[in-house]
């Protein structure tokens, strides 16, 4: 005997007013009701059994053993960050039924009276909060579901750790109850709110980008703070980006950042990428600061530490660029060759020929496949009348591939 379908029906704002015909209907006609509390008080005449929504296990045991007709309650639209997934991913699609509602976030963007066809929609409810910093720093406009951890405090303060508080922040509470709230405030001023367990946080970008003003590659060097001897100069560093062959949600390990100059390009050619600068020169962690701020990065994480130490609690790179390695460059490679994933590239700029000769040993000992590259730049000069070209330090760019023939 075939199995009863499971009806997975969206509750919106506005409780029982808020259903459709046919949701009810479906309702009325089922033998078990299961969801949250809140959900389960607006349908207080129900004939059935009410089920509280807790454990999925158990309630995946249930459903697969039950011939009864059963309808499952959330909020909203269940297949938008909703128990859909779950359910969908544990049993037969064939056997589900799904009927949407108004979502929270839709009704809190009509609330405030914003678009929001060009925002993003995150979830940090049971997950970890900082996959979706790095996709709130990447965007124009942002709606943020929360938990009892992952509040708008704590996503305030992760933000304003990266340098990223250019935001309006609109905390909408307990949406459709009676003590529904909407503040409008800051990054900073979410730190001094306690906010309601049912909330939404809604973040606009209140600036525009001055990333306009420049290329997305090729800066002049002059536009960086920076010290002359530690910035990877402009034609050389448009050489390494194409050997690290960029491509968006990657994640970069820039080791001896100095200027952060090529963490600023990657960034602007990899905007939902993870780029993590390690520098642990004073002087340079300033001018990476105001280099950050300058260039209004949204995805460079300043990891202030002297490599290899600083990269146990980083995530796996896809890409590594070594500027600098202080005299550590094998033990820098040892860590990479365990933590560099599968077809990851590593580029190196070196500048003596013994660094040259060291590194490329070190990669092929690591059982990388090595390319070295010398870049010759020679820019003209004014003297007098007449242009020459004075010549600048050749530069050795190294590229390593992990697992390549």
């Amino acid at each position: 005997m075939a199995q009863q379908k499971i009806y997975l029906v969206g509750a919106g704002i506005t409780g029982w007013e808020g259903f459709t015909a046919k949701a009810l209907e479906i309702i009325g006609k089922a033998d078990v009701l299961i969801g949250h509390q809140r959900h389960l008080d607006i349908f207080p005449d129900f004939a059935g059994e009410k089920r509280v929504l807790g454990d999925l296990s158990e309630l995946m045991e249930f459903l697969r053993q039950t011939e009864q007709r059963v309808v499952v309650l959330a909020s909203g639209d269940p297949a938008f960050f909703g128990v859909s997934r779950f359910l969908l991913r544990n049993l037969s699609k064939d056997r589900i039924e799904i009927f949407p509602n108004v979502t929270s976030m839709q009704y809190a963007f009509a609330r405030i009276k914003e678009p929001w066809d060009d925002g993003i929609f995150v979830s940090v409810h049971g997950r970890g909060m900082h996959p979706a910093i790095d996709k709130i720093i990447a965007a124009e406009k942002a709606c943020v579901l929360t938990d009892r951890v992952n509040t708008p405090k704590a996503i305030a303060a992760e933000l304003i750790e990266r340098g990223a508080e250019g935001y309006e922040a609109w905390l909408c509470e307990d949406l459709g109850m009676p003590t529904e709230k909407f503040t409008k405030t800051t990054v900073r001023g979410l730190l001094e709110i306690s906010s309601s367990e049912l909330n939404i946080l809604i973040l606009i970008r209140t600036y525009e980008p001055n990333l306009i003003h420049y290329p997305l590659i090729g800066i002049g060097d002059d536009e960086f703070h920076t010290s002359k001897k530690l910035i990877t100069k402009q034609e050389v560093r448009a050489v390494t980006l194409a050997k690290l062959q960029l491509q968006d949600d990657l994640v970069l390990w820039d080791i001896g950042a100095g200027s952060c100059s090529v963490s600023i390009e990657a960034s602007n050619l990899m905007p939902n990428g993870r780029i993590f600068a390690v520098e642990r020169n004073q002087q340079c962690i300033g001018f990476i600061a105001e280099n950050l701020k300058k260039f209004c990065t949204r995805n460079i994480k300043l990891i202030e530490a002297f490599a290899p130490e600083g990269l146990d609690d980083l995530p796996d790179p896809d890409r590594v660029f070594i500027g600098g390695a202080g005299g550590k460059l094998d033990e820098i490679i040892d860590v990479i060759s365990l933590r560099l994933k599968s077809e990851g590239v590593v580029v190196i700029n070196a500048v003596t020929l013994d660094t040259l000769t060291r590194a490329v040993e070190f990669l092929e000992d690591h059982g990388f496949t090595v390319e070295a590259t010398c870049v010759n730049i020679a820019k003209t000069r004014n003297l007098t009348e007449y242009k020459m070209f004075e010549a600048q330090n050749p530069v050795y760019v190294i590229t390593a591939r992990k697992g390549g023939e």
